[in-house]
């Protein structure tokens, strides 16, 4: 079978697209296998994940998106994603102001605030309200608890953590910034730890002043990334609840700066940042 996907960045964190709206296979496809082998930088194309665009089932949605990360697991959401997949939709001139983008998390809302000559180049996205309940973490405890600031053991040492759902989980370390050789020492112990019923994604966090933090990211199912978007929401507000940090801040990842806001209002958090398209290409699935 021949793929079209286009490759997409938000700060780093790039991505696979393919419209399976009209593709008969979309639903008996392995997409499991398929983001494996085309994920692989080596006898691949090279990306974090493919991201499936898929029809809308709700008339408040333009479309659909499922997302399958690099070792073929799907996850919930991704901020990044949602971005790119906006602007993918905005360039090609299929999109319309005010509607939504279906994610397993629920519907989520861009907004271009940007363009150029017809491109996005500044996408707002509604990341949508955080949870600090254990039992939508799938973290072990009493269901209804939080996990902030608690101690948890690494073997070799002991660090505090702080735990936020996003519609998928996200657990920072908050303290000088890990290199990479840390984050992949301690991300994938405390990615596939017991603790966590269907794994979570790590970050390191520091926090510069009340209004930037820095960050580096091991997500669940990719490994060392460039930037993770509902990671960046997830530290915003464990670093509002914890660490001093205003509501709206600069959130500085490897692959570059986003924005965040969250609401007090509406409880929403709000991420803004830049969405990039690299190339488009045919991929043959073996």
């Amino acid at each position: 079978m021949m793929l079209t996907f286009t490759k997409m960045h938000g700060h780093g964190n790039d991505y696979l697209f393919i419209d399976v709206r009209g593709m008969e296979s979309h639903q008996t496809n392995d997409w499991s296998a398929i983001a494996v082998a085309m994920s692989d930088r080596h006898f691949g194309v090279g990306s974090d994940g493919i991201i499936l665009i898929g029809p809308a089932q709700d008339a408040t949605a333009v479309a659909s998106m499922r997302i399958f990360n690099a070792d073929g697991s799907e996850s919930e959401m991704c901020g990044n994603g949602l971005r790119a997949m906006a602007k993918w939709l905005y360039d090609r001139h299929q999109w319309r102001s005010g509607l939504a983008i279906e994610t397993r998390a629920g519907k989520r809302h861009p907004e271009i605030l940007e363009h150029f000559e017809g491109k996005a180049t500044k996408i707002r996205v509604n990341m949508g309200s955080p949870s600090l309940m254990r039992r939508d973490i799938g973290m072990q405890g009493n269901p209804t608890a939080s996990c902030l600031e608690e101690m948890f053991d690494l073997g070799d040492q002991t660090v505090l953590i702080s735990c936020v759902s996003m519609g998928n989980p996200h657990l920072m370390v908050f303290g000088p910034l890990w290199d990479a050789d840390t984050m992949r020492r301690y991300g994938s112990r405390i990615e596939n730890h017991e603790m966590f019923s269907h794994r979570i994604n790590v970050h390191s966090v520091e926090v510069v002043d009340s209004h930037h933090i820095r960050m580096r990211h091991w997500e669940r199912g990719s490994g060392l990334t460039l930037a993770c978007g509902t990671g960046a929401a997830a530290a915003l507000v464990a670093a509002v609840l914890g660490h001093g940090v205003e509501r709206g801040a600069r959130i500085e990842v490897p692959g570059g700066i986003m924005e965040g806001q969250w609401d007090e209002a509406s409880g929403n958090v709000y991420l803004t940042g830049s969405a990039v398209e690299v190339f488009e290409g045919r991929y043959q699935t073996q």
